[in-house]
């Protein structure tokens, strides 16, 4: 007997399941192993069939049998996946743009996977938010990835107050057309001097990295914003200075513009400054 604990048995014997990340912009970031991983799979699940055929196409690899497996066919998709890997099959997993499982799907299936003891390896490629960490010039040695924050109520709320008070770089996605609020909502829990990066489709021909205060930049997206985003928020200073009457009601304010109610947005830049709520709200009647 060796003593081990179920959960700590050698994977069960089969196949394996490959996350293979792929380019975020730029095809030639498609790096030599991953496409020798997707040569060599037997299936290849992919949100897009349509993007990742021309994906294959371009790295020649043809005779792939591609599966949609996005966030609304992934949990059917699982069952038939690990039929596959006790059979023996490779199964290769990518996404979009990126690495799958982060922000993509792919948590579920890796879990259910692993679970069941089937080998799960990786092969690393691109990633939006890292890139966009590196080229920000922001602190990179501690950092907080938010990925895509609550749309609204009091869950944004609570996380716009976390990054707030974060000291930590934070990372956070966005969509083109939710920027602005996105920003205005930042920089009324973090305040308007706050300094934050946005990176606009990285590695592709209109790469853009655009640096200033939450203000400056929420003043640059008042225009139009195409393609990927990625925000970086540097993280709140030690010695940070009290706010002022006047910083507290912005801040609460530009939460408001944003679409979040006065409750919510008091709460939000309260706790962001480390005062009470009842003295913004107040403040703002």
């Amino acid at each position: 007997m060796s003593g081990l604990p179920p959960e700590a048995a050698s994977p069960a014997p089969g196949g394996s399941l490959v996350l293979v990340g792929t380019p975020i912009g730029n095809l030639g970031d498609l790096s030599p192993r991953a496409v020798e991983a997707l040569e060599a799979a037997d299936l290849v699940c992919c949100e897009d069939t349509r993007r990742t055929g021309r994906l294959l196409e371009h790295a020649g690899v043809s005779g792939a049998r591609l599966r949609r497996v996005d966030e609304h066919t992934e949990t059917e998709a699982i069952g038939d996946v690990c039929e596959l890997l006790a059979a023996g099959a490779t199964v290769a997993v990518v996404t979009d743009a990126g690495m799958p499982a982060v922000t993509d799907p792919g948590g579920p299936l890796v879990a259910a996977c692993a679970a069941a003891g089937h080998t799960v390896t990786v092969v690393p490629g691109p990633s939006a938010g890292l890139a966009a960490l590196a080229v920000s010039g922001l602190p990179a040695g501690r950092f907080c990835f938010e990925g895509f924050l609550p749309r609204k109520g009091k869950a944004r709320a609570e996380r716009l107050e976390q990054i707030a008070r974060d000291r930590r770089t934070t990372v956070v996605y966005e969509s083109p057309h939710r920027l602005r609020s996105c920003l205005e909502d930042l920089a009324g829990a973090c305040g308007p001097s706050r300094t934050g990066v946005v990176a606009r489709e990285l590695t592709k021909l209109h790469e853009e990295v655009v640096r200033g205060s939450l203000a400056e930049l929420c003043e640059w997206a008042s225009g139009p914003v195409k393609g990927e985003v990625v925000i970086v928020v540097a993280g709140t200073a030690e010695d940070s200075p009290a706010a002022t009457d006047e910083e507290l009601l912005a801040a609460a304010q530009a939460l408001v513009a944003g679409g979040m109610s006065r409750r919510d947005a008091a709460a939000a830049a309260a706790a962001a400054h480390g005062v009470s709520r009842r003295r913004v709200y107040n403040l703002m009647t």
